[in-house]
């Protein structure tokens, strides 16, 4: 893959957060020989680190409100055993 392409795809992995995407390019880092290109890899990589971090913050913050949730639903409910009445 052409060193320009792989930059401009990984512009675009950040911007639309498509870590399937990230994951594939990182497998196939290509050659960096110029300095500017160079630069430009360690800020995308960089941004690509945050983002990263960033959903990973998100998912663990939703993880800790679903367990909060479901601890409070079931603080509302009775600890009934359940029969079936056949008298009524």
């Amino acid at each position: 893959m052409k060193l320009q392409m792989w930059l401009n795809q990984l512009k675009v992995a950040i911007v639309e957060k498509d870590t399937a995407l990230l994951a594939l390019l990182l497998q196939d880092i290509p050659k960096l020989e110029k300095e500017e290109e160079i630069k430009s890899a360690i800020v995308l990589l960089g941004e690509a680190t945050r983002l990263v971090q960033s959903l990973k913050d998100e998912t663990q913050a939703s993880m800790q409100q679903v367990k909060k949730n479901i601890e409070f639903l079931k603080s509302g409910v009775a600890d009934v055993p359940a029969k079936f009445d056949i008298t009524s």
